[in-house]
């Protein structure tokens, strides 16, 4: 299931104020560009992923928010400030990494008060900072014990409330699930964003797992070779796509290569596809993205607003969904989603079969071949 929080479109902060703010950021190393003149804006109290495959930038704009290191061009904005040349100790951003770092030496609660302490907060307000955070995390029952004493998890959840106990302006997060197993780490992606929420913090997280983003996020920010891609909700990064790339690493889609026909038409196998998007220029190639849970199987003199003809090479049972694989006649493979039923999908390898989509369902991008 897919997160869907009530966000403004790309790019804008609805009425909130803002808290971070990109404006042609530009960083370079020798003749390769890490990111190229990114602009980005994050209002307060929201939770920004940036996602995007290995060596993308994601961690490189997440290094000059936090001033780790120098822009090229562009500026950084904080609180309507401008922090672009700001001393990274100065800007109040507070880190989490993959690597809790937490003091072995020291009790769960003074891990926590620690950033209080350096801040001379007064004993009552560091105990009541701390008793509220830990609660938060659900680790006040554990507050004696020593990091080692602990698991994975719980060290973890140890180092996310030492972040927010002291209420950065923003808190930056690099992969801090990375080192967990899967059902740990999806624990964990409910305990963040619910700690996020109980203390209205501003994140921004970076990760390249598209699945975690989803789940996560108030706005995805999906980074290709050191450009974004797309700035939206995970709702509008899942089915309304902007480019080829964005349709392939956010989830699983069919790409079908369309014909064009006069007058931006397209065609599939002779028939006009019918749309919710506009049919791209004629200088790229067209493409049709259609999630796999978007299609459906007709039934015999059953019509749909879109339909294609499949050969099934294999029906593969997952739980309450069955993925039929199959592929067109120019072979083009195609895979659908289909609730499972008690007896079973009644395909089997070698039918051929119809499936049916909407309108709604239908996005048609131009792009490369490749």
């Amino acid at each position: 299931m897919i997160a869907v929080h009530p966000n403004p479109p790309q790019g804008a902060c609805g009425g909130s104020r803002l808290k971070l703010e990109v404006r042609g950021l530009t960083k370079r190393y020798g003749n390769t560009v890490s990111l190229a003149a990114a602009d980005l804006a994050m209002r307060d109290g929201e939770f920004l992923t940036l996602l995007g495959p290995s060596g993308s930038g994601k961690t490189t704009l997440l290094s000059l928010i936090a001033g780790l290191v120098e822009p090229d061009e562009g500026e950084i904005w904080i609180d309507g400030r401008n922090a672009t040349h700001v001393p990274s100790e100065k800007r109040g951003i507070g880190v989490v990494f993959q690597s809790y770092a937490l003091f072995p030496h020291l009790s769960i609660y003074e891990n926590v008060a620690f950033p209080l302490r350096m801040r001379r907060r007064s004993e009552a307000d560091i105990k009541k900072q701390v008793d509220e955070v830990l609660e938060v995390v659900r680790l006040s029952g554990l507050v004696d014990r020593l990091p080692a004493e602990l698991s994975g998890g719980q060290q973890q959840r140890v180092a996310l409330a030492r972040c927010f106990v002291y209420e950065p302006a923003i808190i930056l997060m690099d992969e801090p699930l990375g080192a967990l197993d899967k059902r740990l780490r999806d624990h964990m992606q409910i305990e963040i964003r619910r700690l996020a929420q109980a203390r209205r913090a501003s994140v921004v997280y970076v990760t390249h797992d598209q699945e975690e983003a989803l789940v996560m996020s108030d706005r995805i920010c999906l980074i290709n070779e050191g450009r974004i891609e797309q700035i939206g909700t995970p709702h509008e990064l899942y089915y309304s796509p902007a480019s080829l790339f964005a349709a392939g690493f956010i989830g699983e889609s069919n790409k079908i290569r369309l014909m064009r026909a006069s007058a931006g038409r397209v065609l599939l196998d002779g028939v006009e596809v019918s749309s919710r998007t506009a049919v791209p220029d004629a200088g790229t190639d067209a493409w049709l993205i259609v999630r796999p849970e978007s299609l459906r199987l007709l039934s015999p003199g059953q019509g749909a607003d879109n339909q294609i003809e499949a050969s099934v090479d294999v029906v593969v049972l997952t739980g309450a969904l069955t993925r039929v694989h199959a592929h067109l006649a120019d072979g083009t493979p195609v895979i659908a989603a289909l609730p499972s039923s008690f007896g079973g999908i009644a395909v089997r390898a070698g039918d051929t079969v119809r499936l049916g989509f909407d309108r709604d369902a239908a996005v048609i991008l131009g792009g490369p071949a490749s």
